[in-house]
């Protein structure tokens, strides 16, 4: 579990936060194995017995005091006493982890007999869009069989189809069967037949075990629908619209009930891939995809406000019954179409699933994605609290959550993995803020109780019997880290502190959010200002201006932070966040769906992922086994004046090797498997989330365009007011006009 804070040492009170312009939070990666420091939880079993505080019911820590017969807790005081079991326990050395440490990972008793609890295992399942072309289909497989590699044995599989038609197929036989369902083209039709009714569920879940040959087989007979089964399925759809046959919505709904019959008993978590090739366009939950056209200049409307809230609550509210019945859906759309991301987005991110989005089937890395996202463990069926003491609370929760309908600042979370991460910012709860009087200082904790899967051969002999060999077990855990920070004495304690990649993360969620509420435009007027009063308010700070300059003295305003080294990056992150497609304009070729996926890709990334994502890492090479610079401003003065032959560009997404036009010839072209250049890329690429493209560029010989677009210090920040010639010279200097009008 990472913990980061926007600052190491808190503000005192309200007045200081607000005077020094910082953003004050935490950005959490709960399931990730180590802390921010690389350390380890301490791990021990009874998770049930640990005291907890009666007023706020945090967790009894390290931080607590202790004494014979009760317990001071360390968030809010509340004096509480010890059960005599509890004394017992904890008057022997060593005995408790959370007497030991402040991060600890405990087991719980679960419900239920333990044969019960042993029939849990993994369930998948593969709905693919048969309304496609063959390129789709031949991509499609190669994901699904790097899959099947990747699923433990004793998983379940089960693979349907969609179309104008749901098809179920049954491979535990030698030749694979399938079933259909017909789809009716009314948006709020029904299926004719219940899927069960169709098709047993344990007749279409396979064991990948036994299987696995048996699915291959199955995915080798997926073919497109044929034009005239097309024509015959589709019909006139919203408005009139042509449609392409293409039922996601129902499917994915038929699909939820049909494994939701047996949550909690044939499984504790089931998992639908739902491939797509284009927009839902047939039957209930088909979207209109002509809002995306040209029709908005005549209309007037705002393109970078219509497109990005969904056009209906169908998917929506689908998340909902998703969640209810223990279901996480992944969304994986392979199309350079407008497919309305926008609108199917919650039934990914609400569930605990993810989006994916490639623009076509050429130089996709989906098999890739496939293959590492099912092989890194994941919690589910997550509960996740953030308690604070008793001066401070937490305000706005971001991240791929959904919260509890009855319980204030608890999230759920479907599925976990080691990557996602969660973000809080923080208010204080009055005016007094940290009292200067107070040894206690301020202290956080987070609790995250989850389930995971645990596989028989993790199992010791003692917990299977000869008959269970092949069960699967769930753990309950909860893990507990509680934390204590300093207190600024300053607000150049304050800045001294801060944390530049976390603030970037909370900036994230908030310019996402206002670009969702109220446009693009509004998201960037957000990220704009916010820099702005940050500078003011340093400066002045810092003296820099006296009142009687402030009408003349632009030349006096520190825009690049020159006193405070942790607040020297942000004029850049803020720059390159403005030249993100994340905040482009629809005008400059942003397409809506792609804004949506880095909306989704970008809210879920741990603080030093999305700086990467945000502002790239250039490095020079002077050959492919020596490096020459460690890091380059993105600029092509930056290129030139290195003098290097090679540069690799780290982008989180893309991965770019670019040799310079003027290289030596003799240099190894593209870069040997053995050298250090390779040996840092294959690093890079074990450690992502996802798979980033790799490309190499031959300046001079190849086209260079998509590394010199990542080059964007001389650029203008188009469409926001903020002009200028030389990019992020002029940008420096608008913000330090924009910060002498407000201190006037």
């Amino acid at each position: 579990m990472a913990v980061r804070a926007t600052v190491s040492r808190f503000p005192v009170d309200a007045d200081q936060l607000d005077t020094s312009g910082v953003l004050w939070g935490v950005a959490v990666t709960p399931f990730a194995t180590k802390d921010e420091n690389g350390s380890s939880p301490m791990y021990g079993s009874n998770g049930h017995l640990i005291p907890r505080c009666e007023n706020c019911w945090a967790y009894y820590n390290t931080y607590c005091d202790q004494e014979q017969w009760a317990w001071t807790c360390s968030l809010c005081g509340t004096l509480n006493g010890l059960s005599a079991e509890t004394i017992a326990r904890y008057s022997l050395p060593n005995s408790a982890p959370e007497n030991m440490s402040s991060f600890i990972d405990l087991e719980l008793p679960l419900e239920g007999s333990e044969e019960e609890d042993m029939q849990a295992r993994p369930v998948y399942v593969a709905a693919v869009d048969l309304a496609c072309s063959e390129e789709f289909i031949e991509l499609t497989r190669s994901a699904l069989l790097a899959a099947l590699e990747a699923l433990a044995p004793g998983s379940l599989f089960g693979l349907a189809t969609f179309s104008h038609k749901l098809g179920l197929y049954d491979v535990q036989g030698p030749i694979p069967v399938i079933k259909n369902v017909f789809i009716p083209p009314d948006s709020d039709g029904t299926l004719p037949v219940e899927l069960e009714d169709a098709m047993p569920l344990f007749s279409f879940l396979a064991s990948v075990e036994t299987c696995k040959d048996r699915i291959t087989n199955a995915l080798e007979t997926l073919r497109p629908t044929t034009s005239w089964e097309r024509n015959a399925g589709a019909g006139q759809g919203l408005g009139g619209m042509q449609q392409g046959g293409r039922g996601f919505g129902l499917a994915m709904e038929a699909l939820i009930t049909y494994l939701g019959s047996e949550y909690g008993n044939t499984f504790a978590l089931g998992r639908i891939f739902g491939f797509l090739s284009g927009p839902p366009d047939y039957g209930p939950g088909q979207l209109d995809t002509r809002r995306y056209s040209e029709q908005y200049a005549s209309k007037g409307e705002d393109a970078d406000h219509a497109l990005l809230p969904e056009q209906m609550p169908f998917y929506k509210d689908l998340a909902s019954v998703a969640v209810q019945a223990g279901v996480c859906i992944d969304i994986i759309a392979v199309t350079n179409g407008y497919t309305d991301l926008a609108s199917l987005k919650f039934l990914s991110i609400e569930s605990g699933g993810s989006l994916f989005l490639y623009p076509n089937t050429d130089d996709s890395t989906l098999p890739q994605d496939m293959y590492r996202m099912l092989s890194r463990p994941y919690a589910f069926n997550c509960i996740m609290r953030l308690r604070t003491s008793s001066e401070f609370k937490p305000g706005n929760s971001y991240g791929h959550f959904f919260p509890d309908p009855q319980y204030e600042n608890v999230q759920h979370v479907i599925c976990c993995d080691s990557y996602a991460t969660y973000a809080y910012d923080f208010d204080f709860v009055n005016d007094t803020g940290f009292s200067r009087h107070t040894a206690e200082p301020p202290t956080l904790q987070l609790a995250f109780q989850y389930t995971v899967v645990v596989p028989p051969q993790e199992l010791s002999s003692s917990q299977l019997g000869l008959s269970s060999r092949s069960k699967y077990m769930l753990k309950r855990r909860l893990r507990i880290r509680t934390m204590q920070f300093g207190t600024a004495n300053s607000i150049n304690g304050i800045y001294d502190s801060v944390d530049p990649e976390t603030v970037l993360v909370i900036l994230v969620h908030k310019v996402i959010l206002a670009s969702l509420n109220e446009g693009v435009q509004e998201g960037r007027i957000l990220l704009h200002d916010w820099l702005v009063i940050l500078t003011a308010q340093y400066n002045d700070v810092c003296k820099n201006v006296r009142n009687e300059y402030v009408n003349s003295a632009s030349s006096l305003i520190d825009v690049t932070f020159a006193q405070c080294p942790q607040l020297q990056s942000l004029p850049r992150l803020v720059f390159a966040l403005l030249r993100n497609p994340l905040l482009r304009f629809h005008g400059e070729g942003v397409h809506p769906d792609y804004r949506i996926y880095i909306q989704c890709l970008f809210s879920g990334l741990e603080p030093s992922s999305l700086q990467r994502a945000i502002y790239p890492m250039l490095t020079s090479y002077a050959t492919p086994d020596k490096q020459a610079y460690p890091r380059h401003s993105l600029s092509r003065a930056a290129l030139l004046t290195s003098g290097s032959p090679i540069f690799f560009l780290d982008a989180f997404t893309t991965l770019i090797v670019f040799y310079s036009s003027t290289a030596d010839p003799m240099l190894p072209y593209p870069p040997p498997h053995d050298c250090l250049l390779r040996r840092t890329i294959n690093k890079l690429k074990q450690e992502r989330c996802i798979t980033p493209r790799l490309m190499f560029i031959r300046g001079g010989q190849d086209d260079a365009t998509p590394f010199e677009n990542h080059l964007i210090e001389e650029q203008d920040v188009d469409g926001s007011g903020i002009t200028g010639d030389v990019g992020f010279v002029s940008f420096l200097e608008e913000v330090s006009q924009s910060v002498l009008e407000y201190l006037k």
